[in-house]
């Protein structure tokens, strides 16, 4: 497996996300859509496409890693005044292969309520002022 001084998120997700901190195994970015609190989790360890491919190691602290990103969902969820109702663990890799793990927060009244949120409306984009709130508080949670 790659290692971590080999590792570069691909540069899609620069385009629809923001870094919002470094944990143990992933970086921790937020999704540009504010329609969703929502959470995407990069393991550090280059080349990977894969959950299998992970050591078995760093396999246990990806989900240690996906359950506390599904806390701060929720807690994001609260801070918007939406809590959250059900939460979505997602690998897919079919627009971006590199491995990765969405964790977002939903609610029976959200846009795009019950379809999946890929390819469903447009993403509305954080405002600039709450998005730098909402990545001081990630940071701080980190």
């Amino acid at each position: 497996m790659g290692i971590e001084s080999e590792f570069l998120a691909d540069p899609a997700f620069e385009a629809g996300s923001v870094l919002a901190a470094d944990w143990p195994l992933c970086q921790v970015r937020l999704q540009d859509d504010a329609r969703f609190p929502w959470l995407i989790l990069i393991p550090r360890r280059a080349g990977l496409t894969e959950l299998d491919q992970l050591e078995p190691s760093d396999l246990a602290l990806m989900m240690q890693e996906v359950i506390r990103a599904g806390t701060i969902v929720r807690d994001l969820g609260h801070r918007l005044e939406r809590p959250v109702q059900k939460l979505n663990v997602a690998a897919l890799g079919n627009v971006t292969a590199q491995l990765h793990v969405h964790i977002i927060g939903r609610r029976s009244d959200d846009p795009v309520w019950p379809d999946p949120v890929w390819g469903r409306g447009s993403a509305e984009r954080w405002d600039p002022g709450l998005l730098e709130t909402l990545i001081e508080a990630l940071s701080r949670k980190a």
